[in-house]
């Protein structure tokens, strides 16, 4: 017999507890250039000079990222310049950050009979330099974990493995900084 998800997501009332300890209720689908994925995503900010992450939000993976944007900002950081790719664009977002006493770096996206123009082509492509380094944080987590992906069940224990898999990030990356200045000299292996 085949059972399915209720509409609301939670797991039918008939399964036995042994199939429904097997099962991550908390995690959700998501589509992403015509790829599914099952589970959980990981949103950070970052100190766009020294690469480190300031802030992190673990959510299903079916949470838009334009989301927890609010959530991510970090008052402390010295910078003012919020970075972000198009997903984050909006008037509200836009409106909230120069409220807040931030100047927005958010990319342009076109629409639908109206393309971006050359001007914000370019103006994409220098915000580009600085927000691709979220990308490399993510890059780097990927080369050192040979991939993204967290087994576990329920979103509590996900969020552990991903803030402890951005904790060892840091690590290694303030050690490679501190090695790079010269306060140390190696790191034992």
């Amino acid at each position: 017999m085949k059972t399915a998800r209720s509409k609301d997501g939670e797991p039918p009332e008939d399964w036995p507890d042994n199939k429904r300890s097997q099962k991550d209720t908390d995690a959700r689908w998501t589509k992403k250039n015509g790829k599914s994925s099952f589970g959980y995503k990981n949103h950070i900010e970052i100190d766009s000079q020294n690469k480190i992450i300031r802030k992190y939000s673990v959510t299903e993976a079916s949470v838009h990222d334009s989301n927890v944007f609010e959530e991510l900002i970090d008052p402390s950081n010295s910078s003012k310049d919020v970075y972000a790719d198009s997903a984050y664009r909006s008037h509200e977002k836009i409106s909230w950050l120069e409220e807040q006493g931030y100047r927005p770096k958010i990319q342009r996206k076109g629409y639908r009979g109206k393309p971006i123009t050359w001007w914000e082509k370019q103006g994409n492509r220098t915000r580009s330099k600085v927000r691709s380094r979220v990308e490399h944080v993510f890059g780097a987590q990927t080369m050192k974990a040979g991939n993204l992906i967290v087994r576990t069940i329920g979103k509590a224990r996900a969020s552990t493995a991903i803030g402890l898999r951005n904790l060892a990030y840091n690590i290694v990356r303030f050690s490679f900084l501190m090695m790079k200045s010269g306060a140390i000299s190696a790191v034992p292996k």
